[in-house]
């Protein structure tokens, strides 16, 4: 393989592992205000049970992200030198306000929120809660802003090779923006939220849940349930976005060789980029041009229209029923569940202490990642769909990568693997000793002693 195989393979490890974390924490942040919120209104011990046990679960997927999310801005140098080069006019400044105003902001206030128990006031921990989930949104902002820049360019002009802004609004608001950020601070509440329901309901199976779980997991199924819809809301009103101005992608999502009018939608089916077809395709006459254009005679443009400037098929086609399958999944798992909790509290059972089905415990404790799964896939499906450039239309992959030499690429690429492999195993076990072991991570009974709402 040559550097830029290799780069593009590094780099697609990196980021893979990456986001897992923010994808937490994005929403698991709010989710711990919530928590806070309500155990202020009502006293109830389980809320502030439920507040700090998923504080320490933010605080090692915090963790895990920022020492990842290190590593990975790296790479624009090590990897990718003719990246900066070129638009580090447009990115860097991108990515100093996520520093300046969310690193710095979450950084800040983590201390506060993980070590201030006893030390000050209810209100001041609540604020920096609030303030810790508004940093992690707005790294979310920036991030996504720069990605989406470089999906849809705008606001900027060529001097010399360079990409200089133009316009700083139409660079951070660029025109597929809004829907990528909508799109994934609801796929973080998908993750984080299946991420408590599955913990809980291990709980509840190993026979270690307390109050707090109970609490926790019907809110986090009922903010399952509300965001699956939007969800998919979301994702049609972003793939209309991505037809007009991806329409490459969006070729390779549906598997759409030639341009056609009516064009069916492919359900599965093995896509053979060599002799341009997709074989054994199950299809449906025209709901790709439904879906798509909102018409049934729409036309959508084919994949052979664009030649060399459009992504690999397989891995994006595949991406994309991933995603929306895992997605689907999820929506019938939150639904059933808030119909469950409707029926307990319908025939009078205690608030969300009624039993669960073991059968249905084992199906969301294995639900409990769906959230990466979903996410992945839909990333793969954003970054690969963008190949082969790095600026969509403008600059190609292949004129900014490395020259260094391919072996120490390679051998930075199986250690980067055999890290990252070892991190995510222990992580997933330390959440699993965690939610077997929660007594050890409950607040104390002297909390706050001595403090009170007059607390400095």
């Amino acid at each position: 393989m040559d550097a830029l195989i290799l780069s593009r393979m590094q780099f697609a490890a990196n980021i893979s592992f990456h986001i897992l974390f923010p994808s937490i924490t994005i929403a698991l942040c709010w989710f711990l205000l919530f928590f806070r919120l309500r155990f202020i209104q009502t006293r109830e011990p389980a809320w502030e049970e439920a507040y700090y046990f998923w504080t320490k679960v933010f605080a090692l997927s915090f963790a895990l992200g920022v020492v990842s999310g290190i590593v990975m801005s790296f790479q624009f140098g090590t990897n990718w030198p003719g990246f900066m080069e070129k638009t580090g006019n447009i990115s860097g400044p991108l990515l100093g306000y996520e520093v300046l105003t969310a690193f710095f902001l979450e950084a800040s206030f983590l201390g506060i929120m993980l070590f201030g128990r006893g030390r000050v006031s209810e209100r001041v921990h609540l604020l920096a809660t609030a303030l810790v989930a508004l940093g992690t949104t707005l790294s979310a902002f920036w991030i996504l802003s720069l990605n989406s820049w470089l999906q849809t360019p705008a606001g900027f002009e060529i001097v010399n090779g360079q990409f200089i802004p133009t316009d700083w609004w139409a660079v951070v608001f660029n025109p597929s923006f809004p829907y990528r950020f909508a799109h994934k601070l609801l796929a973080s509440a998908l993750t984080a939220s299946f991420l408590i329901a599955g913990l809980c309901a291990w709980q509840l199976l190993k026979g270690s849940a307390t109050a707090g779980t109970h609490k926790a997991m019907r809110a986090a199924i009922v903010a399952a349930a509300v965001a699956m819809p939007l969800q998919f809301l979301a994702g049609d009103l972003h793939g209309l976005n991505t037809l007009e101005h991806q329409p490459a992608k969006i070729a390779a999502m549906e598997g759409i060789w030639d341009t056609e009018k009516g064009a069916p939608l492919t359900l599965f089916g093995i896509p053979d980029e060599a002799a341009g077809t997709t074989h054994y395709a199950l299809k449906i006459p025209r709901l790709a041009s439904l879906v798509l254009t909102h018409d049934l005679d729409g036309e959508v443009q084919g994949i052979h229209d664009f030649k060399d400037a459009h992504p690999p098929v397989a891995p994006v086609f595949w991406g994309f029923r991933v995603m929306v399958g895992v997605g689907s999944l999820m929506l019938v798992v939150a639904w059933f569940s808030v119909w469950r909790l409707w029926r307990q509290r319908h025939r009078g059972a205690a608030e969300g202490h009624a039993p669960w089905p073991r059968p249905w415990l084992w199906v969301l404790a294995g639900m409990t990642f769906s959230g990466w799964l979903a996410t992945l896939s839909g990333w793969y499906v954003t970054e690969i769909g963008r190949q082969p450039f790095m600026v969509y239309g403008l600059l190609r992959t292949s004129e900014l990568a490395t020259h260094t030499a391919p072996p120490m690429i390679a051998l930075t690429l199986a250690a980067y693997l055999v890290v990252y492999g070892l991190l995510l195993v222990t992580y997933v076990g330390v959440l699993k000793y965690m939610a077997e072991h929660p007594v050890q991570h409950a607040p104390s009974p002297t909390h706050g002693a001595g403090l009170g709402k007059a607390g400095v």
